[in-house]
Parts: structure tokens; sequence; C-alpha cells
């Protein structure tokens, strides 16, 4: 099996701060892959590349053995990536069901959906369990409840690979549980890039652990691996993995 996502020595250089320092990757269809390491490791940046906010300093990004490194960020939503912020994104005005429409709307447009918006965007909702949230403004929601709503959006847009970044933030304990029986249910038909601080998650639902450090790959590997590599225990030592 090929990868989906692959890098290949990415790097990314701001000044003099090499924020992503020659990253060899890989993504496996249908892996749920929780991307770790400590506040400045590289994390955002990295996936900031990968969707194609910034550009690389060198290196290449693959998609389905595409070359991608200089296709705009739009261009990969259409080849199906979809990446849901550290900082909320919505569209604070609109209600939760205006907000997934237009990602379903979107669907439609690039022909990689079909049927009627307000099925689409009920169905989504239901899984996040917003349903009962449908004709709130969204930025009346708890930011837990934001969170899940940005998934929703991810999800409407039909990814092939979803990028989701510290979606447990401001989630209570049993909102977290249902989260992580979502990743699971979305995994059956996606492929989850996760960055996440809750170790309880990351080693619940992840298939393979990369750790970052200073912008370079510290270790990767199943989580059983790297809970007992004793260089990521140096690194996070006191955070309970």
């Amino acid at each position: 099996m090929k990868p989906l996502l692959e890098t290949r020595k990415l790097t990314r250089n701001f000044g003099g701060l090499r924020a992503v320092d020659q990253i060899d990757f890989s993504l496996m269809p249908g892996e749920i892959h929780a991307l770790i390491g400590p506040n400045g490791a590289g994390k955002s940046t990295f996936v900031n590349l990968v969707c194609g906010r910034i550009a690389p300093s060198s290196g290449a990004i693959f998609f389905d053995g595409k070359d991608i490194t200089t296709l705009p960020a739009h261009k990969r939503v259409r080849l199906g990536i979809a990446y849901t912020f550290q900082i909320t994104s919505v569209y604070a005005q609109l209600s939760v069901f205006d907000n997934v429409a237009l990602a379903v709307q979107r669907t439609l447009a690039d022909g990689r959906g079909e049927g009627h918006i307000g099925t689409g965007v009920m169905e989504v909702l239901e899984r996040v369990g917003l349903t009962n949230h449908a004709s709130v403004a969204a930025g009346q929601l708890a930011y837990g409840h934001q969170r899940l709503l940005e998934v929703a959006m991810g999800l409407a847009l039909k990814p092939r690979l979803i990028i989701l970044d510290e979606p447990t933030q401001g989630l209570s304990d049993g909102e977290i549980d249902n989260f992580n029986t979502l990743m699971a249910e979305i995994a059956a038909s996606a492929t989850v890039l996760l960055i996440e601080h809750n170790m309880d998650v990351v080693m619940q639902l992840a298939h393979r652990i990369t750790v970052l450090e200073a912008g370079k790959m510290l270790a990767q590997g199943s989580p059983e691996e790297i809970r007992a590599n004793e260089a990521v225990q140096r690194a996070y030592l006191g955070t309970g993995i």
C-alpha cells in the first residue's frame, strides 16, 4: 500500500529559525496518525505546509503520489485535504447549520457530493452531536462545541485526509469519549492526522505517532513504542506519556 501523504526533506525557515527541519513523513490510507511535541516543536508549521497555507523553503510534498509542493491551498482542498485550525475559524454570526451548509455546497461545486444540502448538513451535525444546536449562532456556542463544529465543517467537505489541530481542547470528558468514537468511525472512510496534547486521546486513537522537537522528528512508532521511548520520555518529562 502506497502512502496517501508523503513529505521528503520538508523544511521551512523563518529568518534564522528553522521551524521544520528536513522532515521525512508518510501517512497511510485509513490511518489515524498523531503528531505530538512541545509548544514550538513545529507541528502547526508542518501541517500548514501540508495544507498549502505556507510554502516550504525546501523539500517536497506528495498526495496520493502527486507532487503538490507548489499547489495552492484551495486546490489541495479540492483534492480532498481538509484542515481544522487550532483557533476556531467558524463564521460566528451564521447559524451552526449555515456554517456546515457552506462546506456542503463546496463539495457539490467540486463534484465530490450529491443530493440535498439540508440532508447533508444534518447528517454531519448528527455525527458530531450538534443536531440540537443547528439553529444557534456559531458564536454563541461554548468553545468545545465550536471545535466540534469545525470538525463538522471539515467532514462536510468529504475529505480523503482530515487534519485536526487540538480538536478536544475545551471538551468535557463525556464529549471526549464521543469524539474518540467519532474518530474511529471517520477512519473507516478517511485518513486522519491529529495534532493533540491530550495523551490519553493520542494513545487511545492513534495507530502511529510522530514526535517533533525543535522542528525535527524525534521519534515515530506505535503508541507502545512511543510510550517506551527514552528520548520521548525525556522530552515529555512529567507529562504522563
